[in-house]
């Protein structure tokens, strides 16, 4: 009678137990613990996807994220990624529903009954896709349990729908890989700096074995474990017949070699030039013709886009790689000019400057605390990441020691432009993106220096000025404008009484003559005369612009320049060239994004101006300011250009102009009360032409450039060359010496008439004699 209750009891009890288990089931079925997605949900998958920015060649530059994930169809896939994921992962993929009932159980009993942790996952593939792709949930000591059977219904369901084919696309479009990467079409780029369907054996072996543990296992960090672990997938194909021995051997015989990218926003390749696209597309995509075929914004973080642009990512690296290796350099031949009197040290009247400067010294000033309070405060010392040039530290810094060592770096931006398309192919808006995020391409306004003498040289040409105009070398003061004496940089012996040519006075960069040519052209056309070569900024009507004393963006200088080998017509800066969705549908087309205007660019001067323009600055580079990039550089490609340096040596300043590229660089310090400590350090053409100087060295020596460095000027006609066939100087006479009206001061007379341009083809030989 015992014996039948024990029984009874016993039935009863595993009774009970499948009711409640049956019970429990139906309760996280019917979403009891949570929704469940149904079919219907389940056949719309919808992932965020990675925004791709492009280059020219439609090669990655870089991405815009929360999940770094982007997708490719099956075909994409190498067979041996497809067989290292199954024969680690999931052996009887091709054989189950989605579920391993066992394992199931397994965890069940070993967790729920026997409170033991280490019961195992044993999942399946399309488990592990049900939760990558819903991820799981907090249920207290009930979670392993409740996750596992919400991913078990999801499993079977996504079994139902979709082909093993398809799961294994979707699975390995979705899955985590190491340093926050999604899918392993971004893993192979990050990891590799190759598609999916490029990588070897021995490279998906890796990938596929660091899903174990995508952090331990990550090869960027241990080398040796993620290739002990690729070993061990190398191991499961030739186990399931999947690889030959002689294949096995040969893979494992590889030491891992990554390619790593960098494709966060801060770090990677052409970090400024992304952070521009991203305003750019924050703007476009608001437009009504540029939304979803729903009417909703596309998102650049989730949906996936593709954007083209006119970057060329190896002009890119070379244009960074010359930017850091003089940047380098200057700075230590910077700071050691300096010594210990350097404006940035503390207790300095910069410093104390700058200090008042900060927004968090303002702060403390609105709360009312005292000197000493606010002292205190920004006194306090943390664990902070320093940028240096030679390696990344970590040191104790106070809000004031950190303003002290970030105010003394130099910093440097730096743009490349087809001339013919204005099309933006390398882009440097300052030294590094991790630590300086101002750009100096797109958002920084700097005194121009010198580089602002060929507009004035331009207007003089275009108001009938003859090319071969002599002007005296001495310098004059100006009484009506505060007495102001413009001076040469350097010393000429009997500058009294010698005189230049334009085309002397300018490739020499000479100022007492650059105001002299404004004098005589007028204040209001030459900046006319800027205006219509793109220079948008607002250019103050007074003298002292004739030596670039206003503030421009080095985007404006760099358009202004490209007239000079575009027949005389400003190239409008270009980036985006085309925007896709993810799956490849036109969102913006070229034409979309730059209509063709509705009549002819406007030339900003004549070709014949334009033309002797060019001869003036080839001199420049062949025995004026920049002759260094012939000398020093060894450049003998075809170069024109313009060196410029600001009052107190504040800035410098290079344009490079070729035939197929115009290229401006600028060097200063983004507080702008410290300049460089003397003049031969701080003009252009030690502080920018060498950027330039090194990057045109990459470029020569790249045969796939060729195109770009072996390019010619157009031939200037004869007529031209004739009429610049005159002596460079020319000394005053006994009799001019002696009766000439060569002044040490005179009026400049702001409101002196402007002379009416005289227009058309050698406006300089109708003027009056």
């Amino acid at each position: 009678m015992l014996k039948k209750k024990w029984v009874k009891w016993m039935l009863y009890a595993a009774l009970s137990l499948v009711i409640l288990l049956f019970a429990f089931y139906g309760s996280i079925y019917t979403g009891m613990w949570g929704e469940v997605p149904t079919k219907k949900q389940l056949a719309s998958l919808k992932q965020s996807q990675a925004t791709q920015v492009l280059d020219k060649n439609a090669d990655l530059i870089g991405k815009f994220y929360i999940f770094d994930r982007q997708s490719i169809k099956f075909e994409g896939f190498p067979q041996h990624l497809i067989d290292a994921l199954i024969a680690t992962e999931d052996s009887r993929f091709y054989e189950h529903d989605g579920v391993d009932n066992k394992s199931l159980l397994r965890v069940f009993f070993k967790t729920i009954l026997m409170s033991d942790d280490s019961s195992g996952g044993g999942s399946t593939i399309t488990l592990q896709l049900a939760k990558n792709l819903y991820g799981r949930k907090d249920y207290g000591y009930l979670s392993i349990v409740v996750n596992k059977v919400r991913e078990s219904i999801v499993a079977e369901r996504i079994e139902d729908i979709y082909s093993k084919q398809d799961i294994l696309t979707l699975y390995l479009n979705t899955v985590p890989f190491p340093d926050n990467t999604y899918g392993i079409e971004s893993a192979s780029q990050k990891f590799f700096n190759s598609t999916t369907q490029g990588l070897s054996l021995a490279q998906s072996a890796t990938l596929i074995g660091s899903l174990k543990a995508n952090h331990s296992y990550n090869p960027r960090l241990f080398a040796e474990r993620s290739q002990l672990r690729r070993d061990v997938v190398i191991n499961q194909m030739l186990k399931y017949d999947y690889i030959t021995l002689k294949q096995a051997n040969n893979a494992k015989q590889d030491k891992i070699e990554l390619d790593y990218q960098y494709y966060a926003p801060n770090q990677g390749l052409a970090p400024y030039f992304r952070a521009h696209i991203k305003k750019q597309l924050d703007t476009l995509l608001q437009q009504k013709k540029f939304k979803k075929p729903n009417g909703e914004v596309y998102d650049i973080y989730r949906d996936g886009l593709k954007v083209y642009t006119t970057l060329d990512n190896t002009l890119q690296k070379y244009a960074e790689e010359a930017m850091q290796e003089h940047m380098a350099s200057l700075q230590r031949q910077f700071e050691k000019a300096y010594g210990q009197n350097a404006p940035w040290l503390k207790n300095k009247k910069t410093f104390l400057a700058a200090k008042q400067r900060l927004k968090i010294y303002k702060k403390y000033v609105s709360q009312g605390l005292s000197a000493e309070a606010i002292e205190d405060s920004l006194n306090q010392k943390k664990e902070t990441e320093l940028f240096s040039w030679d390696k990344t530290e970590v040191k104790s810094m106070s809000v004031l020691d950190s303003l002290e060592y970030y105010s003394k770096f130099l910093n440097a931006g730096m743009l490349s432009l087809e001339p013919s398309s204005g099309a933006v192919l390398a882009y440097v808006g300052g030294i590094d993106y991790r630590y300086f995020q101002y750009d100096h391409v797109t958002q920084s306004k700097r005194q121009v220096g010198s580089t602002f003498k060929p507009f004035v040289y331009t207007a003089a040409l275009e108001s009938g000025m003859d090319p071969c105009t002599y002007f005296p070398l001495k310098a004059v003061t100006y009484t009506d404008v505060d007495n102001w004496k413009p001076t040469n940089a350097s010393k000429v012996e009997d500058s009294e009484n010698l005189n230049y040519s334009m085309g002397k006075a300018l490739s020499n960069s000479v100022n007492t003559i650059a105001v002299k040519v404004l004098y005589e052209t007028g204040v209001n056309s030459v900046v006319e005369q800027a205006h219509a070569m793109g220079i948008k900024s607002d250019i103050p009507k007074v003298p002292s612009i004739a030596l670039g004393s206003s503030n421009v963006k080095l985007i404006e200088m760099a358009t202004a320049y490209t007239s000079y080998v575009n027949q005389s017509v400003p190239s409008a800066p270009i980036f985006i060239t085309k925007i896709e969705d993810k799956d490849g549908n036109v969102v913006a087309s070229f034409e979309d994004l730059h209509p063709p205007l509705k009549k002819d660019k406007q030339k900003a001067f004549s070709d014949d101006t334009r033309q002797v323009m060019l001869e003036f600055m080839k001199a420049t580079v062949n025995e004026g300011t920049a002759t260094r990039l012939r000398s020093t550089y060894g450049l003998s490609n075809d170069i024109a250009g313009k060196t410029g340096t600001t009052q107190d040596n504040k800035d410098g300043w290079f344009v490079g102009i070729t035939p197929k590229l115009v290229t401006l660089t600028w060097v200063g310090n983004d507080n702008q009360q410290i300049g460089f400590s003397s003049t031969s350090i701080g003009q252009g053409a030690n502080s920018a032409l060498p950027i330039f100087a090194k990057y045109y060295q990459k470029i020569t020596a790249d045969p796939d450039y060729k195109f770009i460095a072996n390019a010619h000027f157009e031939k200037a006609s004869d007529e031209i060359l004739a009429s610049l066939d005159c002596e460079a100087t020319k000394t005053d006479g006994f009799f001019k010496r002696l009766f000439g009206s060569n002044k040490n001061e005179k009026k400049f007379d702001k409101k002196e008439k402007e002379k009416k341009k005289k227009k058309g083809i050698f406006g300089w030989l109708k003027k009056d004699k």
